[in-house]
């Protein structure tokens, strides 16, 4: 399943995140996000709902989008690691380097992207057995921060999170630095369209950054 996730995101070029307190407006993103062609998706564990609302997305997927892999976000700890997995999670994903959900994440050979801002955050995770960094936040980092240290960690695969924005000029540089893929959050499901309900747009815009991260790839 490591690989799996791993090869998926790394296809699609990008892993949209986000996260609604209403289950019906979760999951139909999921769907809008599904039909523009997201096979790796990452649902935000930051409120109340969020675990209640996993578990149906869990379910919505198993039923309408088998091929979708479900992973969960802002881990930040053993227990809401522990919680997400009994919940039917594909993958975890951490703000920072939580070294026992890493430990967790290696005894069941499940994928994990710790967030790191430092070499020593990047080290730590390495030595632990990460093979996947998510730079955070990326726009304090900036491509030029990967440019400098990417020869450290030929190993390493690394994708930013945090204030990446969907045009041409910032996905390019980042890919021109050296990323596998851009975690997209707010830039790409605005907290607008959530409100307004819009998910014709956010699989449209979905649509249109995957098919541009595509031709910066190429």
């Amino acid at each position: 399943m490591k690989q799996k996730v791993t090869e998926s995101i790394i296809q699609q070029g990008m892993l949209p995140l986000y996260f609604n307190a209403d289950e019906t407006t979760s999951v139909e993103i999921l769907k809008s996000i599904y039909k523009a062609g997201v096979k790796a998706v990452e649902y935000t564990n930051r409120g109340e709902a969020a675990l209640s609302n996993f578990k149906k997305l869990v379910a919505v997927r198993n039923e309408e989008m088998k091929d979708m892999l479900l992973g969960v976000g802002t881990i930040k700890n053993l227990q809401q690691a522990e919680d997400y997995i009994a919940a039917g999670c594909d993958f975890m994903v951490s703000p920072g380097f939580v070294k026992e959900v890493s430990d967790k994440a290696n005894s069941i050979g499940m994928f994990y992207a710790p967030g790191c801002m430092t070499p020593s955050e990047i080290i730590a995770a390495e030595n632990n057995g990460v093979t996947f960094i998510k730079l955070f936040p990326g726009n304090m980092l900036g491509p030029e921060f990967l440019s400098s240290i990417k020869e450290i960690f030929p190993k390493l695969l690394f994708m930013p999170t945090g204030g990446v924005d969907t045009t041409k000029e910032n996905i390019e540089g980042w890919f021109k630095a050296g990323v596998c893929a851009v975690g997209m959050g707010s830039k790409l499901i605005s907290k607008k369209l959530m409100e307004e309900k819009n998910y014709e747009a956010i699989e449209t815009i979905t649509k249109q950054v995957m098919e541009l991260i595509q031709s910066i790839k190429k």
